[in-house]
């Protein structure tokens, strides 16, 4: 197949990357609301019913945060460090908590099982992802430094 010509001029072709950028994070927060919901409506037990979108979701994360890397970046307003990566952790952590302590409650009855399933999900998310974060953040970091060595190299 030929490459074909961009009929869009620098303002359309601006706004277009706006639209795809939009149209992306819809995609991403959709999907997850989408989960969320049929976790609570089906349960972890039944997620035949929504692996597919559960499918979708990990493949736009996987590809985001490795095409982000590839091209070091990590954030246009956060920082990859260990502060910002224990904030995230902890909302992460708690958001899980929350979610599957309302699902334990709302299926069990039980507020010392919610409580329990909050704790242990908000500690281990937590844990997880602060670990995940500074894995990559160090990754971040260390492409950062080779894009910026290959940038010095060319200048010269």
């Amino acid at each position: 197949m030929k490459n074909m010509k961009n009929n869009l001029d620098e303002m359309q072709e601006a706004k277009l990357l706006q639209i795809e950028h939009n149209g992306c994070w819809l995609a991403f927060w959709g999907l997850l609301a989408a989960i969320v919901v049929e976790l609570f409506v089906f349960g972890v037990e039944n997620m035949r019913y929504f692996i597919g979108e559960w499918v979708v979701f990990m493949a736009l994360c996987v590809y985001l945060g490795e095409a982000c890397l590839r091209n070091g970046i990590w954030d246009r307003r956060l920082k990859a460090d260990r502060k910002t990566n224990a904030i995230v952790s902890l909302i992460a952590g708690a958001a899980a908590g929350l979610i599957f302590a309302a699902i334990s409650l709302v299926r069990y009855h039980s507020v010392p099982g919610a409580i329990a399933t909050f704790a242990l999900l908000f500690v281990f998310v937590g844990l997880c992802c602060f670990l995940a974060l500074s894995l990559t953040a160090k990754e971040y970091r260390k492409k950062l430094a080779q894009l910026e060595s290959e940038g010095d190299e060319n200048a010269e």
